[in-house]
């Protein structure tokens, strides 16, 4: 009985924060990050400040100078890329091969 209150509780806070994401930005999957919230959140605003599209994180690696947060823009995911470190974002790049369209 215990597990299945826990699991209910699980939900709701899940359910909650799901509500605490700008207009445009999906909630970071915490399974795909392992930035902090604040870095997350720099690189979520900078990519959807400058495509107007919604954004979501598709995976990230920290390391000591910055950290790396790949970002999944509009509903089609193309890959975008933020380095950022500190919540200060130092990149933002998109990584589709705009050339060969």
């Amino acid at each position: 009985m215990a597990g299945k209150a826990n699991l209910g509780l699980a939900l709701s806070a899940a359910l909650i924060l799901a509500g605490c994401v700008g207009a445009g930005e999906r909630a970071p999957d915490p399974q795909a990050s392992g930035a902090s919230a604040a870095d997350t959140s720099a690189c979520l605003t900078a990519v959807a400040e400058q495509t107007g599209n919604s954004v979501s994180v598709l995976r990230s690696e920290v390391s000591e100078a910055n950290t790396l947060v790949m970002v999944g823009v509009g509903p089609q995911q193309a890959p975008w890329r933020c380095l950022v470190s500190g919540g200060q974002v130092a990149d933002v790049m998109s990584m589709t091969d705009e050339g060969a369209l």
